[in-house]
């Protein structure tokens, strides 16, 4: 473990996130406009394509950072058989479920079955094939399907709350499936699919279009569900950066387009692979 790594394993990080939540939330005057200036200034944000491109027109900092697009920003693949990316952001991994393991990092990998808190769903998706996209704090952050599918569950997993960029995922055991995360459901027309949305450090919540915003808890929040969503439509919310990985079963036949490498860049919507159920 490296410095950095050291030094978030010894920070408080549940006390820091949620002292980050209780300010990103305030709708205090003082308080919104400095976080939102002085972030938009260190980060140089450009809102032109946003719905709002005035910084004062924001309620709260949650609410500049989970902005909305302007309509047609981000055309949604509209071919029957195309994954949609999720997000705005960076190819962190992709490829192969290889004997149930997930690649995080060279030479790092982890269980699927902990990464969704289910070892018997875990199993589902043996051979399967995963993309792992890292939001920077300059994105986008609202996260969108990647295909057609009905929710059918939502899980709640408390944990850590690392960094999740490059450096910690690289010195970091079991990053993905340590941190805390909010597992999304699918019954599609290729079989079970799933959406992880993983918290990160000074993270200050995770909100779901079939739950809401997320309270924490030390215990995993389990709720069934039974909402029809296509591919584009609004999933969920990160209130600062994190990561979303898709996870397809074996059966979707999962061919990733090429070029899609590590620190690719992608933005939501485009086409990221195609389903081959029969190939």
């Amino acid at each position: 473990m490296n410095l950095f790594t050291l030094a978030q394993n010894i920070a408080p990080q549940q006390t820091l996130s949620k002292i980050a939540g209780h300010l990103a939330r305030s709708d205090n005057p003082y308080i919104k406009k400095t976080f939102i200036h002085a972030f938009a200034k260190a980060y140089d944000i450009d809102l032109a394509e946003y719905k709002r491109d005035n910084l004062d027109d924001y309620d709260s900092f949650n609410d500049f950072f989970t902005r909305e697009l302007k309509d047609g920003m981000r055309p949604i693949d509209d071919s029957t058989d195309g994954v949609a990316c999720p997000a705005d952001g960076k190819i962190s991994q992709i490829g192969t479920i290889h004997q149930g393991q997930l690649l995080q990092a060279k030479g790092h990998d982890y269980d699927v079955g902990q990464l969704l808190a289910d070892f018997e769903l875990g199993k589902t998706f043996v051979d399967g094939s995963f993309a792992t996209i890292y939001l920077a704090p300059t994105n986008y952050h609202r996260v969108h399907m990647p295909f057609d599918g009905v929710l059918t569950a939502t899980r709640y997993v408390p944990g850590t709350l690392f960094s999740v960029n490059n450096t910690t995922a690289e010195h970091v055991p079991d990053l993905f499936a340590r941190n805390e995360r909010l597992v999304c459901e699918f019954d599609t027309t290729f079989g079970k699919a799933c959406v992880v949305l993983v918290g990160a450090m000074i993270v200050a919540g995770i909100s779901c279009v079939a739950t809401g915003a997320i309270k924490r808890t030390p215990y995993i929040q389990h709720r069934t569900h039974d909402l029809p969503l296509k591919k584009g439509d609004e999933l969920g919310q990160f209130y600062l950066g994190s990561t979303a990985i898709i996870i397809l079963p074996k059966s979707a036949g999962t061919m990733w387009n090429d070029g899609l490498v590590h620190s690719k860049t992608v933005q939501m919507g485009e086409q990221i692979a195609k389903i081959c159920p029969n190939a």
